[in-house]
């Protein structure tokens, strides 16, 4: 049986503060660890989104998307996803709505419920470590990233979109 709530961080450990999506996805097998009374959930982390990925998101009711940003408003954005067509699909990295989009030219359905959780980031310089402000994204999201895996529910993730 797969479990209903799939969550994907995706990122480069060796690029600073690229790390942030990993690193959350650790921080959340140890929580798990803590909090039996969870949900099932299934943790999945890659460098960057492929195609193959479509793959992954079979079975699931509920699919949450990790990655750090150069852009998003600190200390993160937590938003709805929707497919959604991506010319980057022939090159080494894809979006999540591309992700997504394939899942539905494969398996001929609607894809699951997505979300995406993008933590801010600062330096992505190649053997540097989280910046201090990273760190500071990474452990308010890991607050909201808590409350996400101990309710997987699409309606109470709803409401957390305008909070």
């Amino acid at each position: 049986m797969t479990a209903p709530l799939l969550v994907f961080a995706y990122g480069n450990p060796s690029r600073g503060d690229d790390a942030l999506g990993p690193q959350l996805l650790e921080l959340l097998a140890e929580g798990r660890a803590q909090h039996p009374e969870w949900p099932e959930l299934e943790l999945v982390t890659d460098f960057q989104l492929q195609v193959e990925h479509s793959v992954d998101l079979e079975g699931h009711d509920l699919v949450l998307f990790i990655d750090a940003s150069v852009s998003c408003p600190c200390p993160f954005l937590f938003s709805p996803l929707q497919p959604a067509q991506d010319a980057r699909y022939t090159t080494h990295e894809m979006s999540p709505q591309a992700v997504l989009h394939v899942f539905e030219q494969v398996y001929q359905r609607p894809a699951p419920a997505s979300f995406l959780l993008s933590v801010r980031g600062e330096n992505f310089h190649l053997g540097e470590p989280l910046s201090p402000a990273a760190v500071e994204n990474r452990d308010a999201a890991l607050a909201l990233l808590v409350q996400l895996c101990s309710q997987p529910n699409l309606k109470v993730w709803q409401t957390l979109l305008h909070v």
